[in-house]
């Protein structure tokens, strides 16, 4: 996963049907086997459910506020750092701009699969593609693994380039079309 996650972090999911397939607790993102793969219901518990990531109750709340049929959930450690100083990181760069447009912040008092997380997280999906939760992670949506990937890839890149600015002390010449639309999006 690219520096995006520490060995047995993280957790992903996608919606089939009314079924919903989540990592497994403590597995291995980059070096998934079968045995890493939990099915359960989409919105009740069945047999699988003692081994799904404790993250479960935040990904069935994105799907039922959501169309999404792929959670992926992070780490990223530049989008981290600056989670805990804003309430939206707005990329600086141009393919941060062109895909992400802003990511929210969101906080949350209990950080690890809360009944808060999920309402919150799910809430902001419901508008962004992605969603940071303060000093935690990342949480992206898409119609495939393939496409959240993309997008936490893209937001991770945005934010180490925006944390290099602001720790160098650039202040950036405006150099996109219409940029005064970026913090509005």
């Amino acid at each position: 996963m690219a520096g995006l996650v520490s060995s047995h972090a993280g957790n992903m999911s996608v919606r089939i049907g009314d079924r919903l397939v989540i990592t497994r607790r403590g597995s291995m993102l980059g070096r998934l086997r079968p045995g890493d793969l939990v099915e359960t219901g989409l919105f009740r518990d069945d047999s699988g459910i003692a081994l799904a990531s404790s993250e479960i109750v935040v990904h069935r709340a994105i799907y039922a506020a959501t169309s999404a049929q792929a959670v992926l959930h992070t780490h990223p450690p530049y989008g981290i750092v600056l989670s805990l100083e804003q309430d939206e990181i707005v990329p600086v760069d141009s393919e941060g701009s062109y895909l992400l447009h802003r990511v929210p912040v969101v906080a949350a008092e209990k950080t690890i699969g809360s009944k808060e997380m999920a309402e919150l997280l799910s809430a902001a999906l419901t508008r962004y593609k992605l969603c940071m939760l303060r000093g935690h992670g990342l949480f992206a949506t898409g119609h495939m693994l393939e496409e959240a990937y993309q997008w936490t890839s893209a937001f991770e890149a945005s934010a180490r380039i925006a944390y290099l600015v602001r720790a160098v002390g650039i202040e950036p010449i405006e150099y996109r079309h219409k940029s005064e639309r970026y913090k509005g999006w």
